[in-house]
């Protein structure tokens, strides 16, 4: 097997793309993700469908639920992760956010 890489090349000039970055409106900064995602993963259950999802049987890992849906015939996997909807009052307005649940 051959390996091959590929090399981006940009679009425009190097001047254009710095023009363009500066005439940008600025993009608020993004909030920092949460250190801690509990996330959980479950088998599809037998006649699960994307448009009704069923969990079935949970595994222990990625890898685990990865493994086990390969050997079952549907090969489907559900990941799951669990927050809280709580509110944060910035300068008289509350702002829903998420935050993920303990363990």
């Amino acid at each position: 097997m051959e390996t091959v890489a590929a090399k981006l090349t940009p679009d425009h000039p190097q001047s254009d793309r710095q023009r363009l970055a500066s005439t940008a409106t600025p993009k608020r900064p993004r909030k920092p993700r949460a250190s801690e995602e509990v996330a959980r993963y479950f088998l599809a259950k037998d006649g699960s469908t994307p448009t009704k999802p069923e969990l079935g049987e949970e595994a222990q890992s990625e890898s685990d639920a990865l493994i086990k849906a390969f050997r079952s015939k549907g090969g489907v996997i559900y990941v799951v992760t669990a927050f809280r909807a709580e509110a944060e009052v910035q300068g008289g307005n509350p702002i829903l956010v998420k935050r993920p649940l303990e363990k």
